[in-house]
């Protein structure tokens, strides 16, 4: 009776990892079924806002460097 326990055990500890991913998987699909794809006006301004996204990101990232070299050359100078 204790091996029996044991499996019981086991079969509950599989189970109680595999349905989560079995409800998280189920989940998913109902989720892709659900979306549509976007049309050519809402995909191209989905598009600008990223482009302007990543060119903010690239300025922002440009001017720290821009700021960073003479500090770093002040701080290397001093050492």
């Amino acid at each position: 009776s204790n091996s029996v326990h044991r499996h019981r055990t086991s079969m509950e500890s599989v189970d109680f990892v595999v349905k989560p991913v079995t409800e998280f998987a189920r989940d998913s699909v109902r989720l892709i079924k659900r979306c549509t794809k976007p049309d050519r006006t809402e995909f191209s301004k989905i598009a600008m806002a990223t482009s302007v996204g990543f060119a903010i990101m690239g300025f922002i990232g440009f001017f720290v460097k821009l700021i960073f070299i003479p500090i770093n050359n002040i701080i290397v100078g001093l050492s």
